[in-house]
Protein backbone atom coordinates (compact mmCIF):
# COMPACT_ATOMS: atom_id res chain seq x y z
CA UNK A 1 0.00 0.00 0.00
CA UNK A 2 0.98 3.59 -0.57
CA UNK A 3 1.44 5.64 2.14
CA UNK A 4 0.46 8.88 3.05
CA UNK A 5 1.12 9.03 6.76
CA UNK A 6 3.00 6.85 8.44
CA UNK A 7 3.83 7.09 12.15
CA UNK A 8 5.90 4.47 14.07
CA UNK A 9 7.12 3.65 17.45
CA UNK A 10 5.63 6.63 18.60
CA UNK A 11 5.80 7.76 22.20
CA UNK A 12 4.83 10.80 24.36
CA UNK A 13 4.60 10.88 28.07
CA UNK A 14 3.15 14.18 30.24
CA UNK A 15 3.93 14.57 33.55
CA UNK A 16 4.78 10.58 34.19
CA UNK A 17 1.86 9.40 32.31
CA UNK A 18 2.45 7.51 28.95
CA UNK A 19 -0.47 9.24 26.76
CA UNK A 20 0.72 7.23 23.59
CA UNK A 21 2.44 4.10 23.77
CA UNK A 22 4.82 2.83 21.16
CA UNK A 23 2.10 3.80 18.33
CA UNK A 24 2.34 2.58 14.96
CA UNK A 25 -0.32 3.85 12.47
CA UNK A 26 -0.26 4.13 8.48
CA UNK A 27 -2.89 5.65 6.02
CA UNK A 28 -2.66 5.40 2.45
CA UNK A 29 -4.09 8.79 -0.08
CA UNK A 30 -7.58 8.23 -0.23
CA UNK A 31 -8.50 6.13 2.58
CA UNK A 32 -11.29 6.97 4.94
CA UNK A 33 -10.24 5.57 9.14
CA UNK A 34 -12.35 5.82 11.97
CA UNK A 35 -10.30 5.29 14.98
CA UNK A 36 -12.15 4.67 18.32
CA UNK A 37 -11.23 3.63 22.36
CA UNK A 38 -12.35 4.44 25.50
CA UNK A 39 -11.61 8.00 27.38
CA UNK A 40 -7.53 8.78 28.21
CA UNK A 41 -7.12 5.87 24.79
CA UNK A 42 -4.53 9.00 23.53
CA UNK A 43 -6.82 9.48 20.05
CA UNK A 44 -6.39 13.61 20.55
CA UNK A 45 -2.86 13.32 21.21
CA UNK A 46 -2.40 10.98 18.16
CA UNK A 47 -4.07 14.09 16.39
CA UNK A 48 -2.16 16.24 18.18
CA UNK A 49 1.28 14.79 17.30
CA UNK A 50 0.02 14.75 13.37
CA UNK A 51 -0.70 18.58 13.30
CA UNK A 52 2.31 19.70 15.44
CA UNK A 53 0.64 20.26 18.68
CA UNK A 54 2.64 17.72 20.53
CA UNK A 55 6.21 16.87 20.26
CA UNK A 56 6.78 12.84 20.77
CA UNK A 57 9.40 11.43 22.72
CA UNK A 58 10.24 8.74 20.51
CA UNK A 59 9.22 7.30 17.19
CA UNK A 60 9.01 9.23 13.78
CA UNK A 61 5.82 10.81 11.61
CA UNK A 62 6.53 10.42 8.11
CA UNK A 63 4.61 12.36 5.72
CA UNK A 64 3.91 12.11 1.50
CA UNK A 65 5.46 10.52 -1.39
CA UNK A 66 9.01 11.69 -0.07
CA UNK A 67 8.44 10.52 3.19
CA UNK A 68 9.24 13.83 4.88
CA UNK A 69 9.17 14.32 8.77
CA UNK A 70 6.32 16.07 10.56
CA UNK A 71 8.40 16.19 13.81
CA UNK A 72 10.74 18.75 12.25
CA UNK A 73 7.93 21.09 11.30
CA UNK A 74 6.08 23.17 13.48
CA UNK A 75 1.83 23.50 13.05
CA UNK A 76 1.82 26.30 10.45
CA UNK A 77 4.66 24.37 7.81
CA UNK A 78 2.21 20.99 8.83
CA UNK A 79 -0.85 22.67 7.87
CA UNK A 80 0.92 23.82 4.94
CA UNK A 81 1.95 20.41 3.94
CA UNK A 82 -1.79 19.68 3.28
CA UNK A 83 -3.40 18.27 7.39
CA UNK A 84 -6.44 19.80 7.96
CA UNK A 85 -8.11 19.57 11.45
CA UNK A 86 -11.88 19.85 12.31
CA UNK A 87 -12.18 20.24 16.12
CA UNK A 88 -15.36 18.86 18.02
CA UNK A 89 -17.05 21.94 18.81
CA UNK A 90 -17.36 24.01 15.22
CA UNK A 91 -14.97 27.08 14.27
CA UNK A 92 -16.72 29.44 11.91
CA UNK A 93 -16.71 33.17 11.57
CA UNK A 94 -20.60 33.96 13.01
CA UNK A 95 -20.87 37.43 11.61
CA UNK A 96 -20.13 36.41 8.22
CA UNK A 97 -21.94 34.72 5.33
CA UNK A 98 -21.53 30.87 4.65
CA UNK A 99 -19.89 32.46 0.88
CA UNK A 100 -17.66 34.91 3.21
CA UNK A 101 -16.69 31.74 5.25
CA UNK A 102 -15.52 29.74 2.67
CA UNK A 103 -14.00 32.43 0.67
CA UNK A 104 -12.00 33.05 3.42
CA UNK A 105 -10.80 29.64 3.74
CA UNK A 106 -9.78 29.78 -0.19
CA UNK A 107 -7.50 32.57 0.76
CA UNK A 108 -6.15 30.98 4.27
CA UNK A 109 -2.30 31.66 2.85
CA UNK A 110 -2.18 35.23 2.42
CA UNK A 111 -0.41 37.81 5.22
CA UNK A 112 -3.16 39.92 6.84
CA UNK A 113 -2.40 42.77 4.84
CA UNK A 114 -3.16 40.66 1.74
CA UNK A 115 -6.34 39.84 2.81
CA UNK A 116 -7.77 43.22 3.11
CA UNK A 117 -7.34 44.22 -0.05
CA UNK A 118 -7.85 40.75 -1.91
CA UNK A 119 -11.17 40.40 -4.27
CA UNK A 120 -12.46 37.17 -4.96
CA UNK A 121 -12.29 36.38 -8.84
CA UNK A 122 -14.91 34.29 -10.43
CA UNK A 123 -13.07 31.45 -9.91
CA UNK A 124 -12.89 31.61 -6.41
CA UNK A 125 -16.67 32.72 -6.34
CA UNK A 126 -17.21 29.13 -8.52
CA UNK A 127 -15.18 27.17 -6.30
CA UNK A 128 -17.75 28.46 -3.26
CA UNK A 129 -20.82 27.30 -5.17
CA UNK A 130 -19.19 23.82 -5.75
CA UNK A 131 -18.19 23.36 -2.16
CA UNK A 132 -21.44 25.13 -0.42
CA UNK A 133 -23.48 22.34 -2.58
CA UNK A 134 -21.04 19.47 -1.83
CA UNK A 135 -21.60 20.36 1.94
CA UNK A 136 -25.71 21.13 1.46
CA UNK A 137 -25.49 24.65 1.80
CA UNK A 138 -25.93 25.52 -1.76
CA UNK A 139 -29.33 27.31 -0.48
CA UNK A 140 -27.49 29.08 2.76
CA UNK A 141 -25.20 31.14 0.82
CA UNK A 142 -26.27 34.17 1.75
CA UNK A 143 -27.09 33.39 5.78
CA UNK A 144 -24.87 34.46 8.34
CA UNK A 145 -23.15 31.56 9.74
CA UNK A 146 -24.09 32.12 13.33
CA UNK A 147 -27.92 31.40 11.82
CA UNK A 148 -27.01 27.89 10.85
CA UNK A 149 -28.06 24.88 12.86
CA UNK A 150 -25.46 22.78 14.71
CA UNK A 151 -24.93 20.31 11.98
CA UNK A 152 -24.66 23.05 9.55
CA UNK A 153 -22.12 25.04 10.99
CA UNK A 154 -20.47 21.52 11.34
CA UNK A 155 -20.53 21.25 7.46
CA UNK A 156 -19.57 24.66 6.55
CA UNK A 157 -16.44 23.49 9.03
CA UNK A 158 -15.73 20.84 7.01
CA UNK A 159 -16.24 22.98 3.54
CA UNK A 160 -13.80 25.36 4.74
CA UNK A 161 -11.17 22.89 5.40
CA UNK A 162 -12.07 21.20 1.93
CA UNK A 163 -11.54 24.79 0.51
CA UNK A 164 -7.91 24.45 1.51
CA UNK A 165 -7.05 21.28 -0.56
CA UNK A 166 -6.00 19.50 2.33
CA UNK A 167 -4.29 16.04 1.27
CA UNK A 168 -5.32 14.76 5.06
CA UNK A 169 -8.33 16.45 6.87
CA UNK A 170 -8.52 14.93 10.86
CA UNK A 171 -12.03 15.43 11.94
CA UNK A 172 -13.05 14.64 15.71
CA UNK A 173 -16.60 13.56 16.34
CA UNK A 174 -18.47 15.11 13.93
CA UNK A 175 -21.70 13.19 14.87
CA UNK A 176 -22.11 14.80 18.44
CA UNK A 177 -25.27 16.49 18.98
CA UNK A 178 -26.72 16.12 15.22
CA UNK A 179 -30.06 15.00 14.30
CA UNK A 180 -30.87 11.80 12.94
CA UNK A 181 -30.85 13.37 9.19
CA UNK A 182 -28.07 15.47 10.02
CA UNK A 183 -25.36 12.88 10.37
CA UNK A 184 -26.69 10.78 7.64
CA UNK A 185 -25.74 13.80 5.73
CA UNK A 186 -22.19 14.13 7.25
CA UNK A 187 -21.81 10.25 6.83
CA UNK A 188 -22.17 10.92 2.64
CA UNK A 189 -19.78 14.24 3.26
CA UNK A 190 -16.96 12.32 5.01
CA UNK A 191 -17.48 9.47 2.50
CA UNK A 192 -17.10 11.11 -0.70
CA UNK A 193 -14.05 13.56 0.68
CA UNK A 194 -12.13 10.49 1.43
CA UNK A 195 -12.70 9.24 -2.65
CA UNK A 196 -9.92 12.02 -2.58
CA UNK A 197 -7.96 12.76 -0.13
CA UNK A 198 -6.88 10.60 3.21
CA UNK A 199 -9.95 11.41 6.12
CA UNK A 200 -9.39 10.26 9.64
CA UNK A 201 -12.50 10.58 11.72
CA UNK A 202 -12.67 10.11 15.64
CA UNK A 203 -16.12 8.90 17.06
CA UNK A 204 -17.71 7.44 20.04
CA UNK A 205 -21.01 6.37 17.85
CA UNK A 206 -20.69 3.05 16.56
CA UNK A 207 -24.27 3.80 14.06
CA UNK A 208 -22.15 6.31 12.93
CA UNK A 209 -19.03 4.27 12.04
CA UNK A 210 -20.75 1.56 10.71
CA UNK A 211 -22.51 3.53 8.18
CA UNK A 212 -19.16 5.07 7.26
CA UNK A 213 -18.22 1.45 6.21
CA UNK A 214 -14.47 2.24 6.48
CA UNK A 215 -11.55 0.34 8.24
CA UNK A 216 -11.52 1.30 12.05
CA UNK A 217 -8.58 1.55 14.49
CA UNK A 218 -8.58 0.67 18.22
CA UNK A 219 -6.93 2.57 20.80
CA UNK A 220 -6.44 1.78 24.24
CA UNK A 221 -3.56 3.36 26.59
CA UNK A 222 -2.05 4.92 23.93
CA UNK A 223 -1.26 1.94 21.46
CA UNK A 224 -3.16 0.13 18.70
CA UNK A 225 -5.48 -2.53 20.05
CA UNK A 226 -7.19 -3.99 17.44
CA UNK A 227 -7.64 -2.71 13.48
CA UNK A 228 -10.02 -4.37 10.89
CA UNK A 229 -13.42 -3.70 9.93
CA UNK A 230 -15.90 -2.93 12.27
CA UNK A 231 -17.00 -6.27 12.90
CA UNK A 232 -13.75 -7.51 12.85
CA UNK A 233 -12.57 -5.59 15.77
CA UNK A 234 -16.02 -5.36 17.89
CA UNK A 235 -15.87 -8.90 18.14
CA UNK A 236 -12.30 -9.21 19.65
CA UNK A 237 -12.60 -10.04 23.18
CA UNK A 238 -9.89 -7.23 24.66
CA UNK A 239 -11.83 -4.53 22.56
CA UNK A 240 -15.03 -5.77 24.61
CA UNK A 241 -13.39 -6.06 27.52
CA UNK A 242 -11.65 -2.36 27.83
CA UNK A 243 -14.15 -0.15 25.49
CA UNK A 244 -17.45 -2.00 24.35
CA UNK A 245 -18.24 -3.81 27.52
CA UNK A 246 -18.41 -0.23 29.81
Amino acid sequence: MTRLLEVSGVSVTFDGFRAINNLSFAIGPAELRAIIGPNGAGKTTFMDIITGKTKPDTGHVLWGEKSQSLLRMNEAQIARQGIGRKFQKPTVFEDQTVQENLLMAQNNNRGPFAVLVWRPRSEHLDRVETLAGEIGLRDALLRRAGELSHGQKQWLEIGMLLAQEPRLLLVDEPAAGMTPAEREHTTDLLVEAAKTRAVVVVEHDMEFIRRLGCRVTVLHEGSVLAEGSLDHVTANQEVIDVYLGR
